[in-house]
């Protein structure tokens, strides 16, 4: 976690913006990812060039000479942030406008740079000198910090940190699914160092992150210090689509804050013919979109086939199981009503996942979970890509408390059934003997093919009524009569007093 001193230092770079004009989050934060894209190239060419010279190894920096802009010839020098840094503002503010931002948007022929490809259609939108200066003091000092930081992971801290004023803001808040839910996603599936994971709307790469964070703690040294491992975490492992480049970019500087060095994050309608992904993934972490419905005509044909909707929270289930490998796992996000829905495509979709694959799992979560910004039901649903069927019983859990309070303040608090469910998850052979009045129990898949394929839990929870003995009306009158008379006695006390 960032220290206090940290989230003012990068409070007060947010102010900086705001009382600029730029209040828009997502233009926020994808103006100061320019400036710590800009400030890193200084940073790595610099740490390369001292590897190189220690190895006695030759290196090429990628400020050196002259560089072409345009028609014009620049010395590389100025290109560089502890060069311009230290300009007056108005010329910095040229310098960074009319020649750093052209030079980083030309950067993919570079292959050096992995950042390159996602500043390749970059705005510059930083409107006054005076505001680029104050962004430019304002993140030396926040990088000065991050390197006196004790923190293993700050720069990953720092940018999770930026990234909750989106949510905070309230616009655009469908974009952040509460880290603490992923990450209980993300425990529950266990990744191992040889998979390929992906979110196929990926937004700004949460779970993709929360994934190899989790990776790096379980698994670093079998992954760090083992070159193939190390090669296919860095630069095979993470996949992310998004329709929106404005979260693309931001997804994929969250995944290289975080020591993702190249990440397959692209730009993708990935419900449309324009993905051609088949079983090629082991692992599907998601939240998918649960709003609005889409066009027939630019879905892929074949997600259709399995499940004919317009309906978006359907149609990427049918994707996720095209998507997985045989044997490969997903949990997934969705709304209550893809649980009990009664349409044709309902339940041909519930009936593909319980007949076809392996259900293993339906976790209720309560409706506070996305407050304030949503105040829908949600389940998690857990299955694996068999293509043969499997499912055999099915566990449910009823989640009552995830740590915080169920309002729109979503302050934190003692109950959290979280560390429970990935208990219980994991030790699903203790679970066959649960009964149906406690939170968490197994269903056999004939009682659920007997339901059409319904996966609401309350379609299966019992409740436990306890009798409640109450006084008999003669003894309630009784006790009546009685209030009544030492009211009267207390008047009469209070006349004489009078």
């Amino acid at each position: 976690m960032i220290t206090g001193e940290l989230k003012n230092k990068i409070d007060s770079l947010w102010d900086v913006f705001a009382s600029g004009g730029l209040v828009n989050p997502l233009d926020v934060i994808e103006q100061i990812t320019y400036m710590m894209f800009i400030h890193d190239l200084d940073d790595t060419d610099n740490l390369k060039s001292k590897e190189c010279a220690m190895l006695g190894l030759p290196f090429n920096s990628i400020f050196a000479g002259e560089v072409v802009i345009g028609e014009r010839k620049i010395e590389g020098e100025q290109l560089k942030w502890s060069t311009f840094k230290d300009f007056p503002a108005g010329r910095m503010y040229s310098v960074i406008q009319e020649w750093v931002f052209p030079f980083i948007k030309n950067l993919h022929a570079d292959k050096s740079s992995a950042y390159s490809k996602y500043m390749d259609d970059a705005i510059f939108k930083i409107p006054t000198p005076l505001m680029l200066d104050k962004v430019v003091t304002s993140l030396d000092a926040i990088y000065e910090m991050m390197k006196n930081s004790d923190s293993v992971d700050v720069r990953g801290d720092v940018y999770e940190y930026l990234l909750n004023k989106i949510a905070q803001s309230g616009l655009n808040g469908q974009f952040r699914t509460p880290r603490h839910i992923i990450r209980m996603m993300v425990e529950m599936m266990n990744p191992k160092p040889d998979e390929v994971i992906c979110d196929p709307a990926c937004g700004t790469s949460g779970f993709l992150v929360t994934a190899g964070e989790y990776l790096k703690e379980k698994y670093k040294e079998e992954i760090f210090f083992n070159k193939e491992k190390k090669e296919h975490y860095m630069n095979h492992m993470f996949f992310g689509y998004d329709m929106d480049r404005t979260m693309l970019r931001i997804g994929a500087m969250n995944m290289m804050t975080h020591g993702i060095e190249s990440p397959f994050i692209e730009y993708r309608d990935s419900l449309s013919d324009q993905n051609m992904d088949k079983d090629k993934y082991s692992l599907i972490l998601a939240n998918p979109p649960f709003k609005g419905s889409l066009d027939n005509d630019i879905v892929s044909a074949d997600l259709l086939k399995m499940c004919k909707t317009k309906k978006t929270e359907l149609l990427f289930l049918a994707l996720f199981i095209r998507m997985l490998k045989v044997g490969g796992r997903c949990a997934c996000i969705v709304p209550d009503g893809v649980l009990f829905g009664s349409s044709t495509a309902h339940k041909a979709i519930r009936k593909e996942i319980i007949e076809n694959q392996r259900l293993e799992a339906v976790i209720s979560m309560p409706s506070g979970v996305f407050k304030p910004y949503a105040g829908v039901s949600t389940a998690v649903l857990v299955f694996t890509k068999t293509n043969h069927g499997g499912t055999d019983k099915v566990w449910f859990y009823d989640m009552k408390a995830d740590g915080f309070s169920l309002d729109d303040k979503r302050t934190p608090v003692k109950e959290n059934d979280i560390p429970d469910i990935i208990e219980r998850f994991h030790n699903r052979d203790k679970e066959l003997e649960r009964k149906r009045t406690e939170q968490s129990f197994m269903v056999d898949k004939d009682e659920i093919l007997n339901n059409d394929y319904d996966l609401s839990i309350n379609k299966y929870k019992e409740v436990e009524y306890v009798k409640v003995e109450y006084p008999s009306t003669t003894e309630i009158m009784t006790e009546l009569h009685e209030f009544e008379m030492e009211i009267t006695k207390g008047l009469e006390e209070l006349e004489a007093m009078l």
